[in-house]
């Protein structure tokens, strides 16, 4: 992976610790502490990398909440949350740093479509109210058009479509369109 022109893999560590600190990551279905409260899963990176006072991480912690509409449920465990709140604290913990660059792997893997819609529209406004760059990984492709600038395909480890959504949509590669299509391409069938 290649941040500001500088290959994350190969970069001496301490380099790559600091522009691993430029990333926030949501994990497959929030991925979070359940021993914790959502207040201090939110605050937990901020605990550990943050020069903040106990004010400042649960301003923080709020306007993290806020942002993604969690307001009031600070004192929750996670157990206590839907699947759809689940991952929107993750969202939170994943911004309480302010990074530069969002990280979301399968965001709404197992959600019913309205709580897909709902993290579409969160997503949405943290692209727009934080100004970051988002990353999405996602085989929903009803959710990858709906935030998505560009999208690239990956087949077999190499990108096999790159554009718009308009773009992609009118791709004529076959495998592309099965994909959209959700059909099983014939030179794939005897793989699965």
């Amino acid at each position: 992976m290649v941040v500001d022109d500088v290959d994350i893999t190969l970069a001496a560590p301490s380099t790559a610790i600091e522009l691993r600190k430029r990333f926030g990551m949501s994990f497959q279905e929030g991925a979070l502490f359940d021993s914790m409260t959502v207040f201090d899963n939110v605050a937990f990176p901020l605990v550990r990398h943050a020069s903040l006072d106990a004010d400042g991480i649960a301003g923080r912690v709020r306007q993290c909440l806020a942002l993604v509409r969690l307001e009031g449920i600070e004192g929750k465990y996670p157990a206590e949350l839907s699947g759809g709140m689940r991952r929107r604290v993750g969202f939170a913990r994943a911004i309480a740093l302010q990074p530069e660059i969002l990280l979301f792997d399968e965001p709404t893997t197992g959600l019913d479509p309205i709580n897909t819609a709902a993290i579409a529209n969160v997503i949405n406004r943290m692209r727009r109210e934080l100004t970051v760059t988002a990353v999405t990984i996602t085989h929903d492709m009803g959710l990858a058009f709906r935030i998505a600038d560009r999208l690239a395909m990956i087949r077999r480890g190499v990108i096999v479509g790159l554009g718009t959504p308009e773009e992609f949509r009118s791709n004529p590669d076959p495998y592309i369109q099965a994909f959209l299509r959700g059909d099983v391409p014939e030179d794939e069938e005897a793989s699965l």
